[in-house]
């Protein structure tokens, strides 16, 4: 993706949409609706900053669709850490038949996701309502994680869903390059760097297979 076109206006973000997944009618309907719906919300709780709502097709919606695009030949349960507003999990959800579990401390986050997942008829969105620690282990086809924990934390602690056949999408921003340096060189080895669609200066960290967690209480 080094020379992939940067999306910079919602009506790109739009048509990359149709191009990359070719939406049904229903599935158009429910990003719009679950567009409106997060825009609603923002107004009783902080889940998106309010600058990114004129152009929330580019940094919320297609921002969270082209991880689908990175793994479009994923199977499995999708697991999304820190899902916050459902970012990128509802979108990924939306577009695809995945079952999907989007993990999320807060509470009234997690009722706006349950909301959204009912409104929109998504019987295969599961929202954990826990820290990620207190979450039953189960195998993970993919695990994705926007704005979750730093990179090393964020690994470790969703390590033990991990399989061999596991595909990692991991957003970083601009330090995607930096954090990938500081982990374990075995854990280095499993990944490589994509290019963001919606922003120039950010990446994002692609993996597959599994990951030993760190042994507690070692120094």
């Amino acid at each position: 993706m080094a020379d992939t076109p940067i999306l910079n206006d919602e009506e790109a973000a739009r048509d990359w949409l149709t191009q990359a997944f070719a939406p049904t009618v229903e599935q158009w309907a429910r990003l719009e609706r679950f567009a409106a719906m997060l825009v609603a919300e923002n107004e009783r709780q902080n889940l998106i900053a309010v600058s990114t709502i004129p152009t929330l097709w580019v940094r919320h919606i297609a921002d969270s669709a082209q991880l689908l695009a990175l793994d479009t030949d994923g199977d499995g349960l999708w697991v999304d850490l820190g899902s916050g507003p459902g970012l990128p999990g509802l979108v990924v959800a939306i577009l695809s038949g995945r079952p999907m579990l989007l993990v999320e401390s807060r509470k009234r986050r997690c009722e706006f996701l349950r909301d959204v997942a009912g409104e929109l008829g998504l019987g295969h969105v599961e929202v954990a309502e826990a820290p990620l620690e207190r979450v039953a282990t189960r195998p993970a086809g993919t695990i994705s994680a926007r704005a979750f924990a730093p990179l090393d934390r964020l690994i470790d602690l969703s390590a033990r869903f991990s399989t061999e056949s596991t595909r990692w999408l991991l957003p970083k921003g601009r330090n995607a390059v930096k954090e990938l340096a500081l982990l374990p060189p075995t854990w280095q080895r499993m990944f490589h760097v994509e290019q963001s669609r919606t922003d120039a200066t950010s990446q994002i960290l692609v993996g597959r297979g599994a990951i030993t967690p760190k042994k507690r209480g070692k120094a």
